[in-house]
């Protein structure tokens, strides 16, 4: 970044700057100011009137700084870094340098816009209530929605004295759908009686309709339809009149086009799901708490209209198949790389990372500096749109790239699809144990907390960790995994092992292959996703490339000899990046013309089975033989040699209705 102005305040010297560490780290031309956002404004127009990038370290006058640039009509990148809750307000602030040099640098980084997934509401709403609460909330509701009401029927209820809107009886048994295009399947489905007078009288019932909406409110106090992120879907106690009134005020603005950010991207050619009707890889199916992804024929299918972001599928795909997109896994690598290597450079050591998510995250960072007594000055924080996004290349990386411990932090009360960040934590923490470089205590864990306090505290014992590694510097190219495998590489030092084993389902090991039993019928060939099995065209043969194996267990599913197990582990050896012949056999000449096809053991063993069947076809030792022929020269051989293909036992003779009738006849 050359070419970037980097401007630094010490907020009306509230934070020391280290100008000189800082200059060296965060890869700008560095300019300091004391009040950058009121009397020194003309700094940050000086540096606008250069037409180069610039970062500003201060998040608080972002708006201000925008509209400033706006009225000078700048058009170069502006970017924005929170230096002094992160950084400068601590009691480590003096020493803060490389960190906010960190900071700088990974902020530099521009952000790339997000695909978005459109959403259409009329404002067709579906109240499901059990009491006069629904109708109360529907009659708020009637001038801006077009309302249908399903009571239970479990309480009475009085009429309504005007008919607003459809008052009905049912019980919603199940749903799909989402913002603008739900569906919902009724039981008991009934109309009330005009003459209803002290409570609504019911028609008979009808199971099985179907209700089309836009929008659901329930108001049932029963299980909840959906999981409680489905856009569209808004669920209270009716009991809480707080929050009937919190739903109210939501649903009346769900009218019109709206848009959500596509959370993943997904490549189903890469999809480990399904081949052939067998199921392998079910990672992210098993994760997912929302129900945006469901199994296909070959792969799954995720909605990108129901997905909430939770990124829990993109953290365990082993393929790649899934990825995060907000932003995408590249972006997020380079912003590591950045954060941590500029720290390095400005004579930072042994950095503690933090990941967070959101308004969570900056929430406690900011209560910690205003209250507290700050981030340590070797604790690096990185947001992310969500934590449970994390996958096992991003805590590798950053290991790799200088860190010496990692914490996520996390709500008090786990959110939804954070199982797949625990298991990258023991994934992470295996691989670093086999590779010699474990500690005292975890260099990647978990922190949930929401007290800013006890974030300081629960901070505190990772400050003991060192690296004792040397920090690589590779660019984080390729997909996810091929990151993983270079982060690995990098942090394995001359005496770690070659093979570390790894706990059950990761995403990387050995299909072993019991060569006696195999058949060389080359089934796991045609259903690896990844290309770790693979034949040879000219010569039977199967061969195994461990690097590409990702432990889906489709080979396993398809192998009808049962002859492949899965191992996971970590091989680091070269014959792991080489295909490697796991079973070979010469192939088998044809008896007339010499031309190679199958193996001698398959021949035999088919000839085996069926001079056993008994099959009166295959009781005749010629006909056995036109099994040594190729495909050219055994149907040529069938055509020349007379063999009739229809010969066999004599078949009963065929009898008619008229001859059941002739015979009864005679008799």
């Amino acid at each position: 970044m050359p070419d970037r102005i980097a401007l630094v305040c010490s907020c009306e010297d509230s934070m020391r700057l280290d100008e000189r560490g800082i200059a060296r780290g965060c890869g700008a031309e560095l300019r300091t100011a004391e009040q950058l956002c009121q009397a020194q404004r003309d700094r940050f127009l000086a540096a606008l009137a250069t037409g180069r990038p610039v970062t500003v370290g201060c998040t608080q006058e972002a708006p201000l700084f925008t509209e400033l640039a706006e009225e000078a009509g700048a058009t170069q990148p502006l970017a924005f870094v929170n230096l002094r809750e992160q950084a400068g307000w601590s009691a480590e602030g003096a020493g803060a340098g490389p960190k906010i040099a960190g900071l700088i640098a990974a902020a530099a980084i521009p952000l790339p816009e997000t695909a978005l997934v459109p959403l259409t509401s009329a404002g067709v709403t579906l109240v499901l209530g059990r009491d006069a609460v629904a109708i109360e909330a529907a009659r708020r509701l009637a001038d801006r929605l077009d309302l249908t009401v399903l009571l239970t029927g479990t309480e009475p209820v009085t009429p309504a004295p005007r008919t607003d809107f459809p008052i009905l009886r049912g019980r919603a048994r199940g749903a799909t759908g989402w913002l603008g295009a739900f569906e919902v399947m009724v039981d008991g489905h009934a109309a009330p009686s005009p003459a209803s007078r002290a409570a609504y009288a019911w028609g008979p019932g009808r199971d099985g309709a179907r209700s089309l909406c836009d929008v659901i409110l329930d108001l049932t106090g029963g299980p909840a339809l959906f999981h409680e992120t489905r856009l569209g879907y808004l669920r209270a106690n009716p009991a809480d009149a707080a929050a009937v009134e919190r739903l109210v005020a939501e649903a009346g603005q769900l009218v019109g086009e709206f848009d959500k950010p596509r959370f993943v991207q997904f490549e189903a050619g890469l999809c480990a799901h399904a081949r052939n009707r067998r199921t392998g890889c079910t990672r992210c199916l098993d994760l997912c708490p929302t129900g945006a992804i469901t199994p296909g024929k070959t792969s799954v299918e995720i909605s990108a209209e129901i997905c909430a972001g939770c990124g829990a599928c993109a953290a365990v795909c082993p393929t790649g198949a899934v990825t995060y997109a907000l932003p995408p896994p590249g972006t997020t690598l380079a912003r590591l790389r950045a954060l941590l290597l500029g720290y390095a450079e400005a004579g930072g050591r042994d950095a503690i990372l933090l990941l967070h998510g959101g308004t969570h995250g900056e929430g406690l960072i900011d209560a910690l500096a205003r209250h507290g007594e700050g981030l340590p000055a070797r604790v690096l924080p990185l947001r992310l749109n969500e934590v449970s996004q994390l996958d096992l290349a991003t805590l590798a990386a950053a290991f790799a790239w200088g860190a010496a411990g990692v914490r996520v932090l996390l709500p008090g009360r786990r959110g939804h699809g954070t199982e797949g960040l625990f298991r990258n934590l023991d994934y992470a923490e295996a691989a670093l144990d086999g590779l010699g470089l474990a500690a005292a205590l975890p260099r990647a864990a978990a922190i949930e907390t929401d007290d800013p306090f006890s974030l300081g505290e629960a901070l505190a014992p990772a400050l003991a960790l060192r690296t004792g590694w040397p920090t690589a510097g590779f660019l984080p190219l390729g997909a996810p995994r091929e990151v993983l495998r270079q982060a690995l590489r990098a942090l394995r030092g001359p005496e770690a092992p070659e093979v570390i084993a790894m706990p059950e389902a990761a995403p990387f090991g050995i299909a072993a292959v019991a060569a006696d039993g195999c058949t060389l019928c080359l089934a796991c060939t045609m259903v690896c996703p990844t290309g770790a099995f693979s034949a040879n065209p000219e010569t039977p043969q199967l061969r195994f490339l461990e690097d590409a194996c990702v432990q889906c267990g489709l080979c396993a599913a398809t192998c009808p000899e049962r002859v492949i197990s899965l191992s996971p582990r970590l091989n680091f050896a070269e014959a792991a990046s080489q295909p490697q012949v796991v079973k070979e056999e010469a192939p088998f000449p044809c008896a007339h013309c010499a031309k190679p096809f199958g193996t001698a053991s398959s021949i035999a063993r088919v000839k085996s089975r069926l001079a056993a069947s008994g099959h009166w076809m295959f009781k005749d030792p010629s006909r056995l033989a036109l099994l040594e022929l190729c495909e050219d020269c055994r149907a040529s051989e069938a055509t020349l040699g007379g063999v009739d293909p229809y010969a066999g036992p004599s078949r009963p003779v065929v009898r008619t209705t008229e001859d059941w009738i002739r015979e009864a006849e005679e008799e």
